[in-house]
């Protein structure tokens, strides 16, 4: 039996997302202080949700890197393979929230620890002894943390882990998004699974830089035009066997290689705050398909956990548990 169910690999962060809700950015009065960053999040709801997580992640040698420590080794997340770097800093998120569909944020990234993961640390890291690994797509931007992402996914292949991948698109942590696309499609043949938005899988195969058109003043979550069908046609050429679509209260859909589509509904809620609901929804899918579900009833549990989390205020912090996630959906009529 291996030690770990899943090593999330990516950054990590701390979120300080505006306790005003509904007011303007700018005339915001107070934060309240959370943590995130895609895998943290991943990793602690997996291991709310039970199973047996760890985080491969980089923090600085400052107070807001014990933060996270601290808040990790409480909820039980593995954090022996998150190494401190001395001349970077932990990385932050300044979230404004205005539901139902405006969240403008900043990232504050500039020498951020989470990009100095190396090959050592993941050399140090125990891959070979989980049942998965997943990446956040953001850790490809720059390197070292890039080249040692590969070396991960490598080390996953040779001993037979399947490799999940969140596309993860955030247009402002690129220096040109066409360099997203290149990278992310070099990546995915390493990948068994990948999951992420319309827009993001548009991103996977952009080419032209005019496609892009940055919406509610959001960098990171541009609106990108082309055509999903072909670019979904297109991922499932490289390594990647299921491709999972988020789509939002509508729910999400499946596709895979053999061109089965499975299209698995919602729970329609009302919206506090998106940030952070993709995140439990790769938890639950984590969740799904380690316990052997099918695709259906995994993407389904994704669905339950994603729509918990926009009820409520931040990301890894307002992970719903096993139980919480059972009761709604038996209140929502079952699987």
């Amino acid at each position: 039996m291996k030690k770990y169910d899943v090593i999330t690999y990516g950054r990590s962060s701390i979120d300080l997302y505006s306790n005003n809700i509904g007011s303007p950015f700018v005339e915001i009065k107070e934060f309240g202080a959370f943590v995130g960053g895609s895998p943290l999040n991943i990793a602690v709801g997996a291991k709310r949700l039970g199973l047996n997580s760890a985080l491969l992640t980089a923090v600085g040698n400052d107070m807001v890197g014990k933060f996270l420590l601290n808040f990790l080794k409480k909820e039980g997340v593995g954090t022996a393979f998150i190494p401190i770097k001395d001349n970077a800093r932990t990385s932050a998120v300044i979230l404004g929230i205005e539901p139902p569909d405006n969240f403008p944020l900043v990232y504050y990234r500039d020498n951020c620890a989470d990009s100095k993961i190396n090959i050592d640390d993941v050399m140090n890291a125990d891959i070979a002894n989980s049942r998965m690994i997943e990446f956040s797509a953001t850790a490809l931007n720059v390197e070292p943390s890039r080249s040692a992402a590969f070396y991960a996914a490598e080390r996953a292949v040779e001993n037979n882990i399947p490799v999940l991948v969140d596309l993860d698109f955030r247009a402002d942590q690129w220096h040109d998004p066409r360099a997203y696309g290149v990278t992310a499609r070099a990546f995915l043949n390493y990948c068994k699974m990948a999951i992420g938005t319309e827009e993001e899988i548009l991103a996977t195969m952009l080419k032209d830089p005019s496609q892009i058109k940055i919406k509610n003043q959001q960098i990171s979550a541009p609106e990108i035009s082309g055509n999903v069908d072909e670019s979904i046609k297109a991922i499932l050429k490289t390594g990647v066997e299921a491709l999972i679509v988020k789509r939002g209260e509508k729910g999400s859909s499946v596709f895979l290689k053999d061109g089965t589509i499975i299209k698995v509904p919602g729970f329609p809620v009302e919206v506090v705050n998106i940030l952070g609901a993709g995140d439990a929804f790769a938890a639950g899918f984590i969740y799904g398909y380690l316990n052997g579900w099918g695709w259906y009833k995994a993407c389904r549990m994704a669905n339950a956990c994603g729509a918990i989390l926009v009820t409520k205020h931040g990301c890894a912090n307002f992970n719903p548990t096993l139980h919480e996630v059972m009761n709604f959906i038996k209140s929502k009529g079952g699987f």
